[in-house]
């Protein structure tokens, strides 16, 4: 397997897993949140699909994001499958930019995020996309736990 074709089954295996976690939560859970200044249920699945797509964006201009205008700014929650629908034409976006890198970008190319002061290579930086998913789907089981519900089967 080349370095892509890893990373690119890493990211599916954690948007897998993502999704069997979120489509086992009820719909009237999806406002429940366990304290006034976290995020609902729905705005943490929202934040992970939008965070992709501002990382995405990071990735193409090298750690700039300028004048970035989220798809996401105006649309309103409602479930599960609407995020996930107005979801799918970015994640395909952000794939196919994956999958047209050469073994030789991850090393290379630098995102430089200079109102962080972070400077990574690209390698590391998908890499570190991948895990803020895979935080926050422990965050959610975290949730449901806390809530006494139910908790899918997340790990076969």
């Amino acid at each position: 397997m080349h370095s892509t074709e890893i990373i690119l089954l890493n990211f599916s295996e954690i948007r897998r897993r993502s999704i069997k976690l979120w489509s086992g939560i009820s719909k009237e859970y999806l406002n429940w949140k366990p304290d006034e200044n976290a995020l609902t249920i729905i705005e943490m699945i929202r934040h992970v699909l939008e965070g992709e797509h501002l990382f995405h964006k990071i990735i193409q201009n090298r750690g700039n994001l300028a004048n970035y205008q989220s798809p996401w700014k105006e649309l309103k929650y409602s479930d599960l499958k609407n995020e996930l629908d107005f979801s799918e034409k970015y994640r395909i976006e952000f794939l196919n930019m994956i999958k047209e890198l050469k073994t030789e970008d991850l090393e290379n190319i630098r995102i430089e995020r200079k109102e962080v002061g972070q400077s990574k290579k690209l390698a590391d930086y998908l890499n570190r996309i991948a895990y803020h998913e895979s935080v926050h789907t422990g965050q959610m089981l975290d949730y449901l736990r806390t809530a006494r519900i139910e908790r899918p089967e997340i790990w076969d």
